[in-house]
């Protein structure tokens, strides 16, 4: 009898057995605010542990507390989908995205606007695959969703283009990095943050002197009471240039000078690119919100003077996973872009201030932080 159970056609097995697929979050989402309204920004990885190559056709998200309600769908008909999806490597047309070849993966971002007032408790997510001739649709995957950010005051003062910010897809948020043996997004909220004139430009007079920047030499606040947990100082910074670095760039070097700041709830508040020489903490102090840390400089990777903020569940920029925060007021007064070819340059236009409260900038927003 136990032989006859186990005579079943190949045919016959792959109708009954649902291919081998895995798809997961590694990072459940938090509740973010903007001037838009409420959103969740997350990834989904999908990976293939099959030999037979699938295409992704839908993906449905469900809030899984209110009896499967769909609050977001992408689809491949209308290239929602595809503009969703990147590979771990190497990039590949949009087209391609969809199809995902035997044992391979794929990195689907999403972003969900929700009510921010009654946002879903957990997420359901079901995927439909075209599987040679056949419709396969796999379900599962409930994570819960953190409603409230943590809520912070600006690291900086006065107006500030949030440039490479909140974005489905930004750079920050598409940098996947796998460091200490797992896969995390540190920058996924990062911003770097410039300072321009009313003509969109960066600096005044020569551009090749750091002192010429609007931002340069501009005070660094702790964004809350907290511990100093790490530290940065001995690296010199570049003349300002798509290409200039005055060290080589490394995992030690790629922030620059820096400051981590352990804010309490498993929350660290991040800051790099800091000038040399002008730190004024030291790991183990104790600081209190609106306490000046350090000095706007051009160290590490970087092109020009900024600071690059960000809040990660550790104390690291890269190998810590990214969380969103909520400044607990800023304004957004316009809009700024990057235009020009082949020379590129900052435009920015300006409209009326909108209040955010407890929220954060997205990306190229021109904010206004208190003075």
């Amino acid at each position: 009898m136990t032989a006859l159970l186990l005579l079943v056609s190949a045919r016959a097995a792959s109708a009954q057995i649902p291919p081998n697929v895995e798809f997961r979050v590694p990072k459940p989402p938090t509740v973010a605010v903007s001037d838009s309204g409420a959103f969740l920004s997350y990834e989904l990885h999908v990976t293939n542990l099959t030999a037979t190559p699938l295409t992704l056709k839908r993906v449905e998200v469900f809030d899984a507390a209110k009896g499967g309600r769909v609050i977001w769908n992408l689809s491949a008909a209308d290239s929602s989908l595809q503009r969703a999806l990147a590979r771990p490597a190497p990039a590949i047309p949009a087209a391609e995205r969809t199809q995902i070849g035997g044992g391979l993966r794929a990195y689907m971002y999403l972003w969900i606007p929700v009510d921010r007032n009654n946002p879903p408790a957990a997420l359901r997510h079901r995927l439909t695959f075209q599987r040679d001739t056949s419709v396969v649709v796999l379900e599962g995957t409930v994570v819960p969703v953190e409603r409230n950010a943590v809520v912070i005051t600006p690291p900086i003062r006065g107006e500030w283009a949030a440039f490479n910010g909140p974005s489905n897809a930004s750079g920050h948020r598409r940098l996947v990095l796998a460091l200490d043996g797992q896969v995390a997004i540190g920058q996924r909220f990062a911003i770097d943050y410039l300072q321009v004139d009313s003509t969109g430009s960066s600096h005044h007079g020569d551009p090749s002197r750091n002192e010429n920047y609007y931002a340069y030499g501009h005070e660094l606040l702790a964004v809350a009471d907290g511990i100093v947990v790490a530290t940065k100082d001995s690296i010199p910074q570049n003349v300002p240039g798509a290409n200039s670095r005055a060290v080589a760039i490394t995992m030690e070097t790629v922030g620059g000078n820096h400051v981590a700041l352990d804010i309490g709830g498993g929350h660290y508040a991040l800051y790099a690119h800091v000038q040399p020489g002008s730190l004024r903490v030291h790991v183990g102090d104790r600081v209190k919100r609106g306490q000046v840390l350090a000095l706007l400089g051009n160290s590490g990777n970087s092109t020009e003077p900024h600071v690059h903020f960000q809040i990660a569940d550790g104390p690291t920029f890269l190998s810590s996973e990214g969380v969103p925060y909520g400044f607990d007021h800023f304004d957004v007064i316009g809009n700024c872009g990057i235009v020009g070819n082949p020379t590129p340059g900052i435009k920015c236009s300006r409209h009326a201030p909108v209040g955010v409260e407890r929220g954060i900038p997205l990306m190229n927003e021109l904010v206004r932080f208190p003075k």
